[in-house]
């Protein structure tokens, strides 16, 4: 496995970089001419898209395979852990890193509803 372990305060990606990763999750290893025919037209210029690859796995999110003078990339960060580290983020960033104040908010925005979380208690008293 080429995963990186789950880091608490990963950087957070930007759109196109989202994107990127997306495909990885996705299809797994690429070379980036493979990655590129995933995007429909216009494409993103290759050499674009290739500085892009390469910001992702100087920043750790991507590993490589050397071919050659040429690269094999993989995802080393799976998509449950960005997802983590994205909701810790929020949480930290915006509601003091108490998740019971996040999820008060969801609460009282009318996010999620009084039976919804009754049956989230439940599911969660559940699995333990």
């Amino acid at each position: 496995m080429h995963r990186i372990q789950y880091r608490l305060h990963m950087k957070k990606l930007t759109g196109k970089e989202e994107i990127i990763m997306e495909f990885f999750w996705e299809r797994g290893e690429m070379f980036v001419r493979e990655l590129r025919e995933l995007y429909q037209d216009p494409k993103p210029h290759i050499n674009t898209l290739s500085t892009q690859v390469r910001t992702l796995d100087d920043e750790g999110y991507l590993g490589h395979h050397d071919y050659g003078a040429t690269y094999k990339y993989f995802a080393r960060v799976s998509k449950d852990d960005y997802k983590k580290s994205t909701l810790s983020g929020v949480i930290d960033k915006y509601f003091g890193r108490s998740y019971l104040s996040a999820v008060s908010s969801l609460v009282q925005e009318e996010k999620i509803s009084v039976e919804e979380l009754k049956s989230l208690i439940d599911q969660v008293e559940n699995t333990r």
